[in-house]
C-alpha cells in the first residue's frame, strides 16, 4: 500500500537564526518573549491552522491547511523531519500517547486521519461528515474529542480508534477545552455567540452562556483560578469568566484577528496571538489582568502553540512572496 507521507531531505529545510533574516522580528532586552530560532518549514504555502506536539520525541505537529499537508518539526534538532501529504484541509492535529497515534481532522471531506506516531504510516481513518476541526486529547481518559460539522463533538476511543459517543451542539464548535477537575467541557460557538458547558461524561449540556460580542474563537482554561478565558475578534478582547457560572470577572483590549490563547502558569501570563502580527502577554495577578507586552511576529501569524514542557511559545508564520512559511520559537523571559 502506498502511504500519503514522504520524507523531506535534511538539506532542503535547515534552521535560520532571526539575525541573519532582520525581515522577522528582533527581540530586546524588554520583551518578555525573546526570538530565539526561526524553523522554516520548506515549500509550505497558504494558511496553517493549529499545532499540536508530541512531548516524548519533542516533536511539533503542524496542520498546514492550504498545503493539504502535515509538517512534523523536531524541536531538538530544528528542523522538519517528515511532511505528510494526500490530506484534505487539514485544521486539527493530536498526539495521543498512549496509542502512539497522530490524529489529523480534515475541513475539506470532514475525515480524521490516524497516523502511527513515530513513522507516521497511515492507520485508517473516520469520516465525521463536514468540517472536521479542533482536536482535544482527554491522556486520563484515553479519548480523542473532535470538533466537526454545524454542530457537534466526536468523542473517539483511543485504543479502538472508534466513535463512542457524539454530543450535538447548535452550532460548529471553535475552540473547545477540557477541565480535568470537573470533567466538564467548554465550548466556543461564535456562530451563536455563546460558550456552552458539557457535561464530558455523560455528553448532555448544563449551561449556556451568551456571549455579547462576536468571533469568540479563542479560548483557555486556568485551572488554578477555576477560569475561563475567551478571546474574541470583534472587536478585539481577552475577557475572564467564572467557570462555576459564566459570570465575567475581567476584560481587557486585544491583538486583532486573534486565533489561539495559552496559559503561562509559571509566569501568571497569558499569550495571546493574532493575525494582525502579534503576540500580546498579559499578565495576571488576582482578578486583575494588564497587557504588559505587544510582541511583533508578521501578518497572518495567528496559530500559536505554548508547550509547558519545553518552555517556548511557536508562532506559524505562512509563506509570503519573500519569505518562506516558518516557525518562530520564543523563549519567554525571565
Amino acid at each position: 500500500m502506498k502511504y500519503p507521507f514522504r520524507m523531506i531531505p535534511a538539506v532542503s529545510i535547515c534552521v535560520t537564526m532571526l539575525a541573519a533574516t532582520p525581515a522577522f522580528p528582533q527581540s530586546t532586552e524588554n520583551d518578555v518573549l525573546q526570538v530565539e530560532a526561526k524553523i522554516l518549514l520548506g515549500d509550505v504555502h497558504g494558511r496553517i491552522d493549529h499545532m499540536a506536539i508530541d512531548s516524548k520525541r519533542q516533536r511539533l505537529i503542524v496542520a498546514e491547511l492550504g498545503n493539504d499537508t502535515v509538517s512534523v518539526v523536531d524541536l531538538a534538532k530544528h528542523r522538519v523531519i517528515q511532511r505528510i501529504t494526500g490530506l484534505r484541509e487539514p485544521q486539527g492535529v493530536g498526539y495521543e500517547p498512549s496509542s502512539d497515534t497522530l490524529f489529523v481532522a480534515n475541513a475539506r471531506d470532514g475525515s480524521v486521519k490516524f497516523f502511527e506516531g513515530d513513522t507516521y504510516k497511515a492507520a485508517g481513518g473516520i469520516d465525521l461528515g463536514s468540517d472536521a476541526d479542533n482536536i482535544r486529547i482527554d491522556a486520563a481518559a484515553k479519548r480523542v474529542i473532535i470538533g466537526y460539522g454545524e454542530g457537534g463533538l466526536a468523542v473517539l476511543d483511543s485504543a479502538t480508534r472508534n466513535k463512542v459517543q457524539n454530543v450535538a451542539l447548535k452550532a460548529h464548535p471553535e475552540s473547545f477545552q477540557l477541565d480535568s477537575n470537573s470533567g466538564r467541557i467548554f465550548v466556543n460557538l461564535p456562530n451563536a455567540r455563546a460558550v456552552v458547558v458539557v457535561d464530558g461524561t455523560s455528553g448532555k449540556q448544563l449551561a449556556s452562556w451568551p456571549m455579547d460580542k462576536g468571533g469568540n474563537f479563542a479560548m483557555a482554561v486556568d485551572r488554578d483560578r477555576n477560569q475561563l478565558l475567551v478571546v474574541f475578534r470583534s472587536p478585539p478582547q481577552l475577557a475572564v469568566f467564572a467557570m462555576t457560572d459564566g459570570k465575567r470577572i475581567a476584560a481587557v483590549d486585544a491583538c486583532g484577528d486573534v486565533d489561539d490563547l495559552f496559559i503561562d502558569q509559571k509566569r501568571n501570563r497569558v499569550y495571546v496571538s493574532c493575525g494582525a502580527g502579534f503576540v500580546d502577554v498579559f499578565e495576571t495577578s488576582g482578578a486583575a489582568y494588564r497587557r504588559m507586552s505587544r510582541i511583533p511576529t508578521a501578518p497572518g501569524a495567528r496559530t500559536s502553540f505554548f508547550a509547558p514542557e519545553l518552555d517556548r511559545l511557536l508562532v506559524a508564520v505562512r509563506a509570503t512572496s519573500v519569505e518562506p512559511a516558518a516557525i518562530l520559537v520564543f523563549r519567554p523571559l525571565p
